[in-house]
């Protein structure tokens, strides 16, 4: 299914994170009607659930902004909210094809891309994974920051309140 980017002139600008940054803070909002809108468009047409995505487009892009993404590391809870994540993170062309034969999978997966740190499917393992991963990263001595999103039905869970 293609992806028409001339649709979409900002949303065009930006293929990987290192060009988000490179975006002037003033046209982050269009940038985001962008995403939504492309989102809408290339979901509807194929498969996959928008709602999540829709509600974390703005998150999205202010966590890949300030954020040194790939080496901060964003762990997502579920798919369903990452679909703007895997537009930010060079799946742009190819978010059409989610849920299709050999397509993008509907979750972040780790063979898929580097910005995937965690291939995900059940809700509430993000903060538990992102404490490890946190406590990994100290003890290596790296400088990484790590992020956890998680929603609110999510964060319900025993797994959640475990960590």
């Amino acid at each position: 299914m293609s992806f028409d980017i001339a649709k979409y002139p900002t949303l065009a600008l930006v293929d990987s994170t290192q060009e988000l940054r490179l975006l002037p803070k003033e046209s982050l909002p269009k940038l985001c009607d962008e995403l939504r809108r492309s989102l809408l468009d290339s979901v509807s047409r194929s498969s996959g659930h928008f709602a999540s995505g829709l509600g974390t487009v703005e998150l999205t892009v202010a966590l890949h902004y300030v954020y040194n993404t790939p080496f901060d590391q964003l762990i997502w809870d579920v798919g369903h909210q990452a679909y703007p994540h895997k537009i930010l993170t060079g799946r742009r062309d190819k978010i059409g094809t989610i849920r299709q034969k050999g397509g993008l999978h509907p979750f972040p997966w780790r063979g898929e891309s580097e910005y995937d740190v965690l291939s995900v499917g059940h809700s509430s393992t993000s903060i538990s994974a992102g404490i490890g991963i946190a406590v990994a990263a100290e003890k290596e001595n790296k400088q990484r920051r790590t992020v956890c999103v998680i929603g609110d039905g999510a964060i319900t869970a025993g797994v959640a309140f475990e960590a």
